[in-house]
């Protein structure tokens, strides 16, 4: 997983679409009354907490340790822990895992999907959605083009994300045991939230693609494909973002 910097608060404040879209995947999940829940991923705990309305047992993880915290400080009577997704330490303890705009962020798919197999009972059920292929395209175009630009592209990153086709990712889960039962490859235009909301988002979801450049040439790069998004993106006051989703539900059979 790259290495980002995760600001908790700003998350919430500036970035809740991200649960906000979460909420419309749980109607895949169909969560029951005592049934033990995984949700990997889970962030700042709200969709962990929407599970929990349902009867559900949960247990929210995260590799981001102030998440964690953030999501215990905003549910106490809930439980979640720091893990790092391809480590799962859990086996066939699930009736159900649930994600939401995190598996693009794993490297280690296989031993993401390994994990996620283990630790359901057989009959589980797994259903997850994250960034699918051509997600934030026009995004990733537009920093590559402004380190061109300026001279600066032999240092830029943008292949640390995973997004998927519908047959790679059906194909990767199938290979580790599961029998997919639903999968949906979808736009979603996404508002990002004021007139810095496009600036906002490159600093904190794209910030892996900057390490390697010094503080003002991130900053210049982050300016520059701004500029260039804004003719196609920004609109009436507000920003879009070229979303596309992956949706799916599987069965540990």
């Amino acid at each position: 997983m790259p290495e980002i910097i995760w600001d908790a608060t700003l998350y919430d404040k500036q970035h809740h679409f991200v649960s906000d879209f979460g909420a419309d995947v749980l109607q895949w999940l169909a969560p029951q009354p005592e049934e033990y829940i995984l949700d990997v991923g889970c962030g700042t705990g709200q969709l962990a907490a929407q599970i929990a309305e349902s009867g559900a047992v949960v247990l929210g993880s995260d590799a981001s340790e102030e998440m964690v915290l953030k999501a215990k400080a905003s549910y106490p009577n809930l439980n979640f822990e720091v893990v790092d997704g391809t480590k799962l330490p859990y086996q066939e303890k699930f009736d159900a895992i649930f994600s939401n705009a995190t598996f693009h962020w794993i490297e280690n798919q296989n031993a993401l999907v390994e994990g996620l197999f283990k630790s359901l009972k057989t009959g589980g059920r797994l259903v997850a959605e994250f960034g699918g292929k051509g997600n934030v395209k026009s995004i990733t175009d537009a920093i590559k083009a402004a380190s061109e630009k300026l001279g600066i592209a032999d240092k830029v990153l943008t292949n640390f994300w995973f997004f998927p086709s519908v047959s790679e990712y059906s194909n990767l889960l199938e290979s580790k045991g599961f029998e997919v039962e639903q999968v949906w490859l979808f736009d979603r235009p996404t508002k990002l939230i004021g007139e810095e909301g496009m600036y906002v988002w490159i600093n904190q979801f794209a910030q892996h693609a900057l390490k390697n450049f010094t503080e003002k040439e991130a900053e210049d790069i982050k300016n520059l494909a701004v500029e260039i998004l804004k003719p196609n993106y920004f609109m009436k006051g507000e920003w879009m973002a070229d979303y596309r989703r992956l949706r799916v539900k599987a069965i540990k059979s």
